[in-house]
């Protein structure tokens, strides 16, 4: 099954390559780190950078938990800062996480992730099946001209 929000990020193929890095636990903060002093020298405020990065690392976290233990990320720059993270997990029915307006019930196995992650981006997608689930969350980097 796949989901998708009404902001649809652009495509990794458009704009400036910034990381592309495969993770684990045991790569997670260098990844995240990476995206963080991305997301700075993109020019965002401290505060946006900090929900931008925020988002990602709920992202990544799911990937750990649900989708196989690792992950692909990929950040691009084009009007926006675009962050796009792959696993290869059994999939998932994503239209349940995507335009909450509450906050999901927590249980053992999680719940809140994706509602933070769509809480601190501007923009997500989330693209799920038994092959694996691809998230796009995306940041404003400069206002639109018009």
């Amino acid at each position: 099954m796949a989901g998708h929000s009404s902001n649809k990020p652009s495509p990794p193929e458009v704009g400036r390559l910034l990381v592309v890095a495969y993770f684990d636990v045991e790569r997670f903060s260098d990844v995240r780190r990476a995206v963080d002093a991305a997301a700075r020298d993109c020019g965002l405020d401290s505060e946006k950078a900090l929900d931008f990065v925020t988002a990602v690392n709920e992202v990544m976290t799911n990937a750990i938990r649900h989708g196989g233990g690792r992950g692909e990320l990929r950040l691009w720059e084009t009007d926006q800062l675009m962050c796009e993270v792959r696993d290869q997990g059994a999939g998932f029915p994503a239209t349940d996480y995507l335009n909450r307006t509450e906050p999901p019930t927590p249980s053992p196995a999680g719940g809140m992730g994706l509602w933070i992650a769509q809480r601190t981006s501007d923009g997500m997608t989330v693209d799920s099946g038994p092959a694996g689930t691809t998230v796009r969350i995306s940041a404003q980097l400069r206002a639109s001209a018009g």
